[in-house]
């Protein structure tokens, strides 16, 4: 008999580009026939069938405090019920901007957008503006959103100029974004004394969570502001997915490093679209009205998204509530480790905050052709295996899974024996 699922994957195929409206979800990496999900509850989630998975995507982040948050869809519905979009200012937008402000003071002044892709693209545009230089640096591995610009891969010598990874992409578009390694310095202080007065931007996630989780070498980090500085180069912290997922504050306020902008998404709509980017108010200056940067939105700042936010922002500051997400993150890592060690299989796995990162390789990697050389196969076997015990991991050997508030030790301990049997079957 033909799933539910099937049905609607097969007919989404006749109208919808390869069924999807965004490519992961299409299980092209690992095979098989994508979910379709019809409710989520706390750490729950119940597919077209009616079956229940205990849920490690978290919708790629933003359901922090789990699935349909009582206080969040309370808020969600009163909002609603005033309207569901202006086109004009609201007292709600002031409050995001103070409070985005308040838990990661670099966002001087912030401008809010409606995703990821928005944010980054308008933090680029501007530091272009400011700094009336063409060229920006991103990282092997690193993504961005699909701006243009951005969609480009690395070579394998040390410097690579732009070769567009997506048709559709001009060559002269791309031409002004240089991809370097992860965490090689070298390659960035070389970068930098050879062309460091011609590069307007470096963007970066300061925890990557795009080639799966890769953590950054602080000393990476800290030789990045440094150039940044003496160069009068901008610095962009990509935390879309990072942002109040590793620690209140963002990965700016983990390794102590403060970047010239910041990009965020995800969490702080709450499930909801809604994304940000701000930073030094004299960056931020060029922007238009005031300055001769143009950026426009005509859902920027929805009433009913920033609610939804605005309600999750608060909810995560209460005491002890990181504490208890980073640890029941790295119990879950643990639980996973010993499984494996106990089947023998090459494994390693690592988590920062409420992301965490699985590899079928003997230790963590540390950057993009690190994570390349992780056993795909592997992977795409115990990925099938946790599925139909009820576990849903992300559909790629390179995406980082997530922990909500809402995830219990039995859930933690019902994944493991998964994840027993899966490294078992190996």
């Amino acid at each position: 008999m033909t799933s539910r699922n099937q049905q609607l994957f097969e007919k989404s195929q006749q109208l919808i580009p390869g069924g999807v409206n965004s490519p992961v979800r299409a299980f092209r990496s690992v095979g098989g026939t994508p979910i379709f999900f019809k409710k989520g509850l706390g750490s729950k989630l119940w597919d077209a069938d009616g079956k229940e998975y205990i849920d490690y995507i978290n919708s790629w982040g933003p359901m922090i405090l789990g699935h349909a948050h009582p206080e969040v869809v309370a808020a969600v519905q009163q909002a609603a019920a005033n309207s569901l979009s202006f086109g004009a200012p609201t007292g709600l937008e002031l409050e995001m901007a103070e409070l985005i402000n308040q838990l990661v003071p670099s966002m001087e002044q912030v401008r809010l957008v409606s995703s990821g892709t928005e944010a980054t693209m308008s933090a680029i545009r501007v530091a272009r503006g400011f700094t009336k230089r063409n060229k920006i640096i991103k990282f092997e591995g690193c993504y961005h959103g699909h701006a243009d610009a951005l969609l480009v891969k690395a070579g394998s010598g040390l410097l690579t100029f732009g070769e567009p990874s997506s048709a559709g992409v001009p060559p002269e578009v791309a031409a002004h974004t240089l991809t370097l390694n992860y965490n090689n310095s070298q390659m960035l202080k070389d970068t930098f004394a050879s062309m460091g007065e011609e590069i307007a931007c470096v963007i970066l996630e300061p925890v990557v969570g795009n080639m799966n989780l890769i953590v950054p070498h602080r000393e990476f980090l800290t030789t990045l502001r440094e150039l940044c500085s003496q160069h009068g180069t901008v610095l962009i912290f990509d935390e879309v997915m990072t942002g109040f997922r590793v620690a209140l504050g963002g990965a700016q306020a983990l390794y102590g490093i403060r970047p010239d902008m910041t990009t965020l998404g995800k969490v702080i709509g709450g499930g909801l679209p809604v994304g940000a980017f701000g930073g030094r108010k004299d960056i931020m200056s060029v922007l238009a009205p005031l300055g001769p940067v143009y950026q426009a939105g005509t859902l920027s700042g929805n009433p009913v998204a920033v609610t939804a936010g605005l309600t999750t922002l608060k909810l995560i500051q209460a005491p002890g509530f990181y504490e208890a997400l980073t640890a029941k993150t790295a119990q879950l890592m643990d639980g996973m480790k010993q499984a494996a060690h106990k089947a023998g299989v090459t494994f390693s796995a690592q988590s920062v905050g409420g992301m965490f990162g699985l590899y079928f390789s003997a230790s963590n990697p540390t950057s993009y052709a690190d994570m390349m050389q992780a056993d795909k196969n592997a992977f795409n076997h115990f990925f099938h295996s946790m599925l139909n015990s009820g576990i849903y991991l992300g559909p790629s050997a390179f995406e980082a899974g997530f922990v909500s508030s809402a995830h219990t030790d039995a859930d933690v301990a019902q994944t493991i024996q998964a994840a027993e049997q899966a490294f078992a079957s190996l």
